[in-house]
């Protein structure tokens, strides 16, 4: 059997409520800081949640042109700085690009809702204003591609280049397909992730009218409780988390910074129920063990997972029974903790967002805490969910778990790079 290529990581970047440099980013995770607020920039006065973790106002620079960035949503903004600070990290500023085969470079950025803010304001002008009125910007930004297709034709990029939308999924999606592109030997160096900007007053309704959403509007920074027993919903988040993954080769050959290794991962799915996970977690315990599998690891090897954990009644406890039934004992040797707990859920770029949070554990050997775990659930006993307070790990190997809705199920597996 071929050996499988081996795939780095030589670059990351991002887009949160914490900002956008990839360092300031996890030091505020570190601190345990949330980035909930209450959402005054939205009419949602009648809404009953009222709160979400949105990204700042920020100056674009010089990361996408001016008129450009006027038209475009803000899920296309956000990609375009996250990917290009991603090469900046990776040593590939725009002055350099032309060094690689641009032929052999490829963008998957996916995104769940796609162009939410566009759909809503062109809807708006639609009843209001008439068909006339619509701007001829409103399919290319309302679609889930277009991050991608933007970013390309500015870069250059003629490699593999789609978007898939797998939910809350999406951004693992992306990066495990990413992957199998450079391992088939289509691609040196692809950048992937996913992209969301949903905060907004019909994304909001949308997962009110779900039932999905914390309304722990007086307590906004105590409104993402994963695992707590107190929980009641998911906070909306927002954002982007991008990744240059190369093989390994190719990193080497240019003297890349190499930040860890993707080992691999894998896809599945439920087949249960369009918003509620199976609650013996069946496939995300096949999923964990598919994903092992193609990273050729041992369970004993794993001692970190960054988990889904999205702060909903349901959601919570499916991801740690079905690491039970895989791990076994061992759980009890494995650190598990919430990014959700301070960024929110940023949908389709959660899984972005947090195997960014996943490398920088591996880099800093430090866990960011699990914030708001006051009363975590009985079933979790044993399990060090890293609660309130930042702790020490050297990582040896980390999983990190992403699951949509329609029961799409996502594992990555990283760890340190070794020669």
């Amino acid at each position: 059997m071929e050996k499988k290529k081996r795939i780095v990581i030589t670059g990351m970047g991002v887009v949160s409520c914490f900002g956008n440099d990839v360092d300031s980013f996890y030091d505020s995770l570190l601190a345990g800081k949330s980035g909930v607020r209450e959402l005054t920039q939205l009419s949602i006065a009648d809404y009953p949640t009222r709160i979400g973790a949105p990204v700042p106002e920020f100056d674009l620079e010089d990361y996408m042109d001016k008129k450009l960035a006027r038209r475009a949503d803000p899920f296309v903004r956000f990609a375009s700085v996250a990917a290009k600070k991603a090469l900046e990290q990776a040593g590939l500023p725009m002055s350099k690009l032309d060094t690689l085969d641009k032929a052999r470079c490829g963008i998957l950025i996916g995104s769940g809702m796609g162009g939410f803010t566009t759909f809503f304001e062109g809807s708006e002008i639609l009843i209001t204003k008439g068909y006339r009125r619509l701007s001829p910007f409103f399919i290319p930004f309302i679609i889930t591609n277009m991050a991608g297709g933007v970013l390309a034709i500015d870069l250059g990029f003629m490699g593999p280049n789609y978007s898939i939308s797998t939910a809350c999924a999406t951004a693992n999606y992306s990066i495990l397909s990413a992957l199998n592109h450079i391992r088939m030997g289509q691609a040196d160096l692809m950048i992937c992730g996913g992209s969301e900007a949903a905060v907004s007053p019909i994304g909001l309704a949308g997962f009110i009218a779900n039932k999905a959403l914390s309304t722990r509007n007086e307590d906004p920074q105590g409104a993402s409780r994963p695992w707590d027993r107190s929980r009641d919903g998911f906070v909306m988040g927002e954002g982007a988390g991008v990744l240059v993954i190369e093989s390994l080769e190719h990193a080497q050959k240019r003297g890349a910074p190499i930040f860890a290794e993707l080992l691999g991962g894998a896809v599945n799915c439920d087949a249960y129920h369009m918003t509620a996970p199976r609650e013996d977690g069946l496939g995300i315990s096949q999923c964990i063990e598919l994903a092992l599998a193609d990273a050729g690891v041992r369970k004993e090897d794993v001692n970190y997972v960054n988990a889904h954990a999205t702060s909903t009644p349901l959601g919570d406890l499916s991801e740690p029974m079905a690491l039970f039934k895989v791990f076994g004992d061992h759980m009890r040797h494995i650190k598990m903790n919430a990014t959700k707990s301070m960024t929110g859920h940023c949908l389709g770029a959660a899984g972005g967002v947090e195997a960014i949070a996943t490398v920088k554990a591996i880099n800093t050997g430090m866990l960011h805490p699990t914030i708001n775990l006051k009363d975590p659930e009985p079933e979790l006993e044993g399990v060090d969910l890293v609660p309130n307070v930042a702790k020490k790990l050297d990582v040896k190997v980390a999983l990190s778990n992403s699951f949509g809705f329609g029961g799409h199920n996502s594992t990555l597996v990283f760890a340190p790079f070794t020669e």
